[in-house]
């Protein structure tokens, strides 16, 4: 190869390297954006302190199983606000109330529309837990399943250090 066309050779890899970096940067600037929009517009519509308690969402065969805990399971206050708003959370569901992760997600959050379409097919219970609460998710409905896997992956995406999946 002649010194000239590995001079371009290299220029030409240098800005293939720094439009990659950029578009990493970009793309990654963009997901801290995101997460502290959810953040945001989360503590509008969840009365309990994103920086003390943790979102857990552990998909299964059949649907699922959410949990928010206190990160400290004394702290009584943080534990009360998680299980009045799960609850809360449970009952709107079940009648095709999603309001709230709309608010905080947006109307296209993926599998929103179709929990919503299909909520008469998945059954919601809800539990207190030592630390908070849980809701699992159930349905023999695997379009439904894989919608709840979806909704899932876009809470723990969008919620960052707040939420893990189980």
């Amino acid at each position: 190869m002649t010194p000239k066309k590995r001079m371009v050779l290299v220029a030409a890899l240098a800005a293939i390297a720094a439009a990659s970096a950029a578009y990493l940067l970009i793309g990654q600037n963009g997901q801290v954006a995101r997460q502290a929009e959810i953040a945001a517009k989360g503590s509008q519509v969840m009365p309990f302190d994103l920086e003390r308690t943790t979102h857990r969402f552990t998909k299964s065969a059949t649907g699922g199983l959410q949990t928010v805990t206190a990160d400290d399971p004394a702290d009584a206050q943080q534990v009360k606000l998680i299980r009045e708003h799960l609850a809360k959370e449970a009952a709107g569901f079940s009648k095709d109330d999603f309001g709230d992760p709309a608010t905080i997600h947006g109307s296209e959050m993926p599998g929103l529309r179709e929990l919503e379409q299909g909520h008469g097919r998945i059954d919601i219970r809800y539990a207190q837990t030592p630390a908070g609460a849980q809701l699992t998710y159930t349905t023999a409905d695997r379009p439904l399943v894989a919608a709840l896997h979806a909704w899932f992956d876009a809470q723990v995406s969008d919620h960052g250090q707040h939420a893990e999946h189980g």
